[in-house]
């Protein structure tokens, strides 16, 4: 049944929109969901499915003295949705978070439409609604009419880069006989989901690479024809790669040893053929909880697709794989936050707006998870609004209160993307040197801090669950 009205407008369905719609809902305010898919895709969307994730199926690390780990467990004690039905359809992957795409997806489909004060609308906006409190959370592929909206709203500060996603194979096409499982320093991921996968010698599937080899697929990388960004995009100007996510041939590009110290490095692998670490190792990572599918880790890619096929089974283990999906590349649009939004994620442009929020990819925070945390403060920021009580703002020490601190206040000359990272937060107070030490006591201080900062504000009916 429709809602007759409603209190909040929620743009976009991705990770940010759904946890924003969600945080919203069960706080008791009427949200109205707008996705456009599937009455118009994406670059590339390939379903309809909510929080549909794109280039990889993980979400980082889960180990609690990670960046990532702080910002999940973080997200976990705040009752995210998305956190919870990751958790729920986790695939192994070591010590990180991969999930069943398309079991994660419709999980989060699933809760968010059946919830009683959510109402979904399959349709595309194209203009920004007034008089209603709204979150636009369009993530990185914002529809084009509504991007030209944005666009006037915030006038020259609106920017752009090119991302990529990574090829998939069949793992039943592997060739075994060359490659090995193997997480990196034999450590696989502590849950019982992970445990056959475990007892098979690891999470990951390894493509180990002589010294000659590497070479060659160097220069093959190099040699190939790739889809030039003048094809994706007439402005020349804005072009730009996201540096956190960047294709393989832009890394072969600029060093020989480039991939060999990134996406391919063999530390903490050992062949079992050898007995010895290889020169380089391309990594597979499971990408559905049925383990028939792998994706190239770190591989994203705009190298043409007949090219594409050719250089990639080169990699030994791969001459005869089954590729599911080749790597792509697409446009993300993103604003320049630190002159436009405030930390509470509120709109301070020209046109100030306390009633108009942003969300997502498209202010700035790289990533599923960094994503998803910004719809969770976007959300709970909203109602709010809606109820006269004063916007939240986390405290820097915690991983979401500094990244949302970094996206709004960093130089907007220079301001690009951000993941959730340690050098984000201030210094421990006294300093500690050892980094695993002061990894754990960052991680300590973060998860205290936000049971403070969560004590101080009770008006804001966070109740949510336990770190892990």
């Amino acid at each position: 049944m429709a809602i007759v009205e409603h209190d909040v407008i929620v743009i976009g369905a991705g990770l940010a929109g759904s946890e924003a719609a969600w945080q919203a809902a069960e706080r008791g305010a009427r949200v109205l969901l707008y996705e456009m898919r599937p009455a118009r895709m994406t670059a590339a969307h390939e379903s309809d499915r909510m929080a549909e994730l794109v280039c990889s199926n993980s979400l980082g690390s889960n180990l609690p003295d990670r960046a990532l780990g702080v910002l999940k467990n973080e997200m976990r004690r705040l009752g995210s949705l998305v956190i919870r039905c990751a958790d729920e359809h986790a695939v192994p992957a070591g010590g990180a978070l991969a999930v069943d795409r398309d079991a994660f997806s419709q999980a989060v489909t699933d809760a968010v439409t059946a919830h009683p004060n959510i109402e979904v609308r399959r349709e595309e906006v194209t203009a920004l609604p007034q008089g209603k409190i709204v979150v636009v959370a369009t993530g990185p592929l914002t529809g084009p009419a509504l991007a030209e909206e944005i666009q006037k709203l915030a006038g020259d500060e609106t920017l752009y880069f090119f991302d990529a996603m990574a090829p998939i194979v069949t793992v039943e096409s592997v060739d075994m006989s060359i490659a090995f499982r193997q997480s990196r320093y034999d450590k696989s991921a502590p849950r019982a989901a992970a445990a056959e996968a475990t007892e098979s010698g690891g999470d990951y599937i390894n493509c180990p690479l002589t010294k000659d080899e590497y070479f060659a697929f160097m220069q093959a990388v190099n040699d190939a024809e790739k889809l030039s960004l003048r094809e994706l995009e007439a402005d020349d100007e804005a072009r730009r790669y996201f540096e956190g996510c960047l294709p393989i041939e832009v890394l072969a590009a600029r060093d020989p040893m480039a991939l060999a110290f990134g996406p391919m490095r063999p530390v903490g692998l050992r062949d079992p053929r050898t007995g010895r670490r290889p020169y380089a190792a391309v990594q597979l990572r499971q990408d559905n909880a049925a383990g028939t599918l792998y994706n190239l880790v770190g591989f994203q890619t705009n190298i043409k697709w007949g090219d594409q096929e050719r250089v990639l089974r080169m990699i030994p283990g791969l001459a005869n794989a089954e590729f599911v999906r080749f790597g792509q590349m697409h446009r993300n649009t993103f604003l320049n936050s630190p002159r436009l939004l405030r930390p509470t994620l509120q709109w301070q442009g020209a046109d100030r707006r306390d009633d108009l929020f942003f969300a997502g990819q498209i202010t700035g925070t790289e990533g599923y998870v960094g994503s998803a945390a910004g719809g969770l403060v976007a959300g709970i920021n909203a109602w709010a609004a809606l109820t006269g009580r004063a916007p939240w703002r986390l405290p820097p020490s915690t991983m979401l209160g500094a990244l949302l601190r970094y996206i709004t206040e960093a130089d907007a000359a220079s301001f690009q993307p951000m993941k959730a990272n340690f050098g984000l937060l201030p210094e421990l107070d006294p300093p500690v040197r050892e980094k695993r030490r002061r990894y754990a006591a960052y991680a300590e201080r973060a998860l205290a801090d936000l049971e403070t900062a969560i004590g101080e504000r009770p008006d804001l009916g966070i109740r949510g669950g336990q770190s892990v």
